[in-house]
């Protein structure tokens, strides 16, 4: 049994030129190491491996082993890449984590009671976003300091701000 999981590290765009290159959205942190010639990398039900990576006007351009022309890169317009990592592995910052390891949290309020769970990470262009399901009802909190000051993993919670209407609409409207 394999402690191994995925983790998407990004999302191929289009093809650049004629030998096989391509755009890619970058999803991770942590783009040398997941892009590092020779990495494999899961797109769909391949694996391809990293020939090469360089930038090119600001975009992250990728060549793989296994893609040796532009009809070939084409043929992977908007694959997801995801990156095999250990199951147990965490990011090198203090305050980054994976998706996997926020899905399924505990959502606290400010004062400390429970108002849904993480049932997904949202990945925008400005920031992260947490949709939280509080009975039934998605809320979708930017996943920033101010809004998400407390992140406890051993407790398995996060914590809210206590902003009015970040939880309650209501509230919002009553908080003039």
């Amino acid at each position: 049994m394999s402690n191994d999981t995925t983790v998407v590290v990004g999302r191929i765009s289009k093809a650049h030129g004629i030998r096989g290159e391509l755009t890619v959205q970058v999803r991770t942190d942590e783009p040398e190491r997941r892009f590092a010639p020779g990495s494999s990398l899961v797109a769909g039900s391949r694996t391809l491996t990293v020939e090469s990576v360089r930038k090119h006007q600001g975009r992250l351009l990728l060549r793989f082993t296994e893609v040796p022309d532009r009809d070939a890169a084409e043929a992977l317009h908007g694959t997801v890449l995801e990156a095999r990592v250990d199951a147990h592995e965490t990011p090198e910052g203090p305050e980054e984590y994976y998706d996997r390891q926020l899905v399924g949290l505990a959502v606290l309020a400010a004062d400390g009671q429970q108002v849904g769970s993480v049932t997904a990470v949202i990945h925008l262009p400005e920031q992260d976003t947490l949709a939280v399901d509080s009975g039934g009802r998605e809320i979708l909190v930017p996943f920033v300091s101010a809004l998400v000051p407390t992140v406890d993993l051993a407790a398995g919670t996060v914590t809210l701000a206590d902003v009015p209407g970040l939880i309650d609409l209501d509230a919002a409207e009553t908080a003039d």
